[in-house]
């Protein structure tokens, strides 16, 4: 199995930690670098990687550590340094834990895991090699097929770190899919998620029951024709391509939390006073109070909260698509992804957003149509979506079943409104009618639902709704 560790200190590692910390394996270790420079990696005498060692990244968000590692860090702002194991070599996790204790110890911080960086001796390498890397193996991946590329994770949170970041890139490059292994307690940030529900990416959870299942579906899996696969249940036809289902998925306790989730798109005109990321700020200032406390390109999100740097970096990036993450207050879970795309229609974004609340918590559900009025009135809504589940208030994804969410409420932009022909946007088939938003000569519309998470029978008026808006 790879080997992350993760050197956290007060101050950035200088050229001379970061040269002791890349003498762990002794001065005799070849050394090269990778990613334009930003990996430098230690090699084995054939000039095979053992450690690759990221730049140092400096966090100034509070609460990255405690959410993705699970330890405490020094106080925000601080360094965080990757070093990353090559696979199955015991030596190189061990290099990889003594180069991330000697930045820490040099570094003034810490190193996670604790239990991998307890030793500062240089680790004896002599005479060790490893596997040839595949032409086109990426520095994250474990194994290479012609059909996909794995990455084998032992983190407690499997978030979207720029080493899984360049990897899903890699893959999707290549026309390859990605598969990620952890082991039974990890889980996902909500960040991963969507990214590993497109076959023939998976999320891959070794058991010891049923050897390997997926994280998401429960599906039993097996390596097979250089992919995980599903086993084919007895009872399979051509028709019906049923599977089993692992049964440490189905061992669930009824989770006792609530999470709010709204998806939403936005699609303003292509102009250079544009700025983006008001819509988002809009919506997580009403549901909580408070603006958001970060964002980055990557996970942990590492910037301070700024509609202007990240304007800037779609500018930069444009007419290329732009994803960032966006996190909230420890105080209040909350996690945002942000795809902003050029169209012919504008530049839009696409936004998942969800908080979670403990159970004597409520979801801000009474604040929904003034959060939806400011995104119609001020931000160009296009449409949105609001579900309440029964789920995790961290928003960590568990390798077990979670019931699905509830629709709370939709809502139509003004622009997508008053391109229905007659009334039909107004008369639904919606016991109640939509709630008129903005002007009243051009409102937007706010359809409710009664929102009750255990109640799976809304998705059937959602349903009709959806038919009626269509002319079906």
């Amino acid at each position: 199995m790879t080997k992350d560790v993760i050197a956290l200190t007060q101050r950035m590692p200088d050229p001379w930690a970061m040269l002791a910390g890349l003498l762990s394996g002794g001065p005799d270790k070849l050394v090269d670098t990778a990613g334009e420079g930003a990996v430098v990696r230690l090699c084995d005498g054939e000039g095979r990687p053992l450690v690759s060692v990221e730049a140092p990244l400096f966090v100034q968000v509070p609460g990255e550590a405690e959410r993705l590692l699970g330890t405490t860090p020094p106080p925000v702002p601080y360094w965080w340094t990757e070093a990353r194991a090559t696979t199955g070599v015991e030596e190189a996790e061990r290099l990889a834990g003594t180069c991330a204790a000697r930045l820490a110890a040099l570094a003034d911080g810490s190193a996670w895991p604790p239990e991998a960086t307890r030793s500062l001796a240089v680790v004896e390498t002599d005479g060790l090699s490893v596997a040839p890397e595949p032409a086109a193996a990426h520095p994250a991946v474990d194994v290479l097929t012609d059909k996909v590329a794995v990455v084998i994770q032992d983190r407690p949170v499997v978030a979207m770190t720029a080493w899984l970041s360049d990897a899903f890139r890699a893959a999707a490059t290549a026309e390859l899919g990605l598969q990620v292994v952890t082991a039974p307690g990890a889980t996902l940030s909500p960040a991963v998620r969507e990214s590993l529900s497109t076959w023939p990416c998976r999320w891959v959870v070794r058991d010891e029951r049923d050897g390997y299942y997926d994280g998401l579906t429960g599906a039993v899996l097996r390596w097979h024709d250089g992919m995980f696969a599903p086993v084919p249940s007895p009872e399979a036809t051509a028709d019906d391509p049923r599977t089993p289902v692992a049964a440490a998925y189905q061992d669930v306790t009824p989770a006792a939390g609530r999470q709010l989730a709204v998806t939403f798109r936005t699609v303003h005109p292509a102009d250079e006073h544009l700025v983006l990321g008001g819509a988002l700020e809009s919506i997580w200032r009403e549901l909580t109070g408070r603006p958001p406390a970060g964002w980055g390109t990557a996970e942990p999100a590492n910037l301070p909260w700024s509609p202007r740097q990240l304007t800037d970096l779609a500018r930069d990036r444009a007419p290329e698509p732009t994803w960032v993450v966006v996190v909230g207050n420890p105080e209040r879970p909350g996690l945002a992804t942000v795809r902003v795309s050029r169209t012919k229609a504008g530049v839009e974004e696409d936004v998942t957003l969800m908080f979670g609340y403990a159970p004597g918590e409520a979801p801000p559900v009474d604040a929904l149509p003034r959060a939806a009025e400011l995104l119609a009135t001020r931000h160009r809504l296009q449409s949105m979506l609001v579900q309440l589940r029964k789920a995790r208030r961290d928003l960590a994804v568990p390798p077990r079943f979670e019931g699905p969410g509830v629709p709370v409420a939709f809502v139509l932009g003004a622009e997508e409104v008053s391109g229905f022909p007659d009334d039909r946007a107004r008369n639904t088939p919606l016991a109640e009618p939509p709630v008129p938003l903005g002007p009243q000569t051009r409102p937007a519309l706010y359809y409710p639902f009664p929102g009750d998470p255990s109640d799976l029978s809304v998705w059937q008026d959602f349903e009709h709704l959806m038919r009626h808006l269509k002319g079906a």
